[in-house]
């Protein structure tokens, strides 16, 4: 598929809009940067961080597991409080990445080993969007959006791909598992898994080494040092450049390295978010170094919100959700609302906004700051929010969010409602588990309704306390989204129960 490096003065997501949204699509225009004045972008995310595990989010309550260089970029940019994301590793980068729910690319669970999923050659994603702007690209770390070769990022827009692999951090786990579980040879001899690279675009990558216990500890800081090489390579060329770097802290297992065991003390959780405040640092230092601070974005997200219970005994209770109810794998609101901030010196102004945003939000909102063109041949759903960072307009563009596991809408987010067709639970397991590890149960046939606002651990329901009119918006939004697929249908989404 080819795009064209052109000025677009419109982005529209209308498809997907109810008339609640006029207002909003009336107000939000296209902010396409001059096509000689380009940023850089450095966008970072963090692998199931919790909206209460940053100092920054948390007022410092956390002892020693304090972030002072992330606390920094926040204070120095606009710190999001209403940043929501999927309720997965795979589901969020795929709405990150295409700017769609993740449903529509078939990839609305956690790709595991035996499951479906993975970016197609068709799907348009930031690597090329940057790529049509005539920017230089490169992800370095975790992608987790499919182990064949044509998901990759050297096949998906970015000119390079280091230090990464193929699925999750916990994979890791499993040659230990296989041993003392007595698995087949054969599986045990393939369970190492590899760190593999792709150093130009296009093709398969290739392994350079074994990604097992030993190196968890080390990959961080690699990721690290590889980053902050690029931005001193890129700093002093003519086109500009995209770096995503996906952080693979803190998933577990949390293995952080050697001069950070014990600094937090709150545990090993705590010390590896310690661990990822410090890399955070080295990147940040690099741009400064660079001399290029003042015309590069640096966009900081976490994927989706902590792990609350776990079978890996070290890892209970080390992550934080805040004030949120949820976990990973759930739908409530401690699963998708978690941290971000976005800077950007001399053009959004520092400060912090409750104003809705998601993570869908950033494809179309940096392709606007590219001077790149979205290609309208498929639905959005999301929006560009750049009049709204850049002070231009006092709202951010979006009021609502569906939220998809699986093959279903398991909860729609109106304005300060959120909505909720089926209930979460821990399993009856022995650990009894939340998350993707946890149960789904059936309503009666009423959704459940919750104000966030007023009840942000969603205690109490409102459906029944004068407040069952938001059935009616909840209807008319997923009508909306059910309207796009008849000519956008969706490929088969994932699930590991049903086939």
């Amino acid at each position: 598929m080819s795009f064209k490096c052109v000025v677009k003065t419109t982005l529209l997501t209308g498809l997907l809009l109810t008339s609640l949204d006029v207002a909003a699509v009336r107000a939000q225009e296209r902010t396409v940067r001059p096509m000689g004045d380009k940023p850089n972008v450095v966008l970072m995310l963090a692998d199931n961080l919790g909206f209460g595990d940053l100092s920054v989010y948390n007022g410092g309550t956390r002892g020693g597991m304090r972030t002072p260089n992330i606390d920094r970029l926040a204070s120095e940019g606009m710190r999001l409080t209403q940043f929501l994301v999927e309720p997965g590793c795979t589901p969020s980068r795929a709405g990150l990445m295409t700017g769609q729910y993740s449903i529509r690319s078939g990839m609305s669970l956690v790709i595991v080993p035996g499951a479906s999923g993975g970016l197609q050659p068709d799907d348009v994603t930031l690597g090329k969007v940057a790529k049509s702007a005539g920017y230089n690209t490169t992800y370095v770390g975790k992608w987790h959006l499919g182990p064949l070769p044509q998901s990759q990022p050297q096949n998906q827009g970015f000119d390079q791909w280091l230090l990464g692999f193929k699925g999750t951090t916990d994979a890791v786990l499993y040659e230990e598992s296989l041993r003392t579980h007595n698995a087949p040879e054969a599986m045990q001899k393939g369970a190492a898994g590899q760190i593999i690279e792709a150093t130009g675009p296009g093709g398969a990558a290739q392994p350079v080494r074994p990604y097992n216990r030993e190196y968890r500890r080390q990959i961080e800081g690699d990721i690290a040092i590889a980053a902050a090489s690029y931005i001193a390579e890129q700093a002093d060329q003519e086109d500009p450049f995209f770096l995503m770097i996906g952080w693979t802290r803190p998933h577990f297992p949390n293995d952080p390295a050697d001069e950070f065991v014990g600094s937090s003390g709150t545990g090993r959780y705590g010390d590896s978010v310690v661990e990822l405040d410090a890399r955070t640092g080295q990147v940040l230092d690099a741009i400064e170094a660079a001399g290029i601070k003042d015309n590069t974005i640096v966009i900081w997200l976490s994927d989706n919100g902590a792990t609350m219970t776990s079978t890996v005994p070290e890892e209970i209770g080390g992550g934080s959700n805040g004030p949120f109810r949820g976990e990973l794998g759930d739908a409530y609101e401690g699963s998708i609302r978690t941290a971000g901030m976005i800077r950007w010196p001399g053009k959004i102004e520092p400060g912090v906004t409750n104003e809705m945003i998601s993570v869908h939000d950033f494809l179309p909102t940096l392709a606007g700051f590219m001077g790149a063109e979205v290609p309208a041949d498929r639905p959005y759903d999301g929006f560009d929010q750049g009049n709204f960072l850049l002070g231009k307009q006092a709202k951010s563009n979006r009021e609502h969010l569906l939220t998809f596991i699986g093959d279903r809408v398991v909860a729609v987010r109106w304005r300060q409602f959120r909505v909720y067709p089926v209930e979460f639970h821990m399993s009856n397991t022995n650990p009894s588990l939340g998350g993707y590890m946890g149960m789904i149960h059936e309503t009666a046939g009423f959704p459940r309704v919750f104000n966030i606002e007023a009840d942000p651990r969603e205690i109490r329901d409102v459906a029944g306390a004068g407040s069952g009119w938001v059935m009616g918006v909840y209807s008319r939004l997923i009508a909306q989204y059910k309207a796009t697929l008849e000519e956008h249908p969706n490929p088969p989404a994932p699930n590991m129960t049903r086939f």
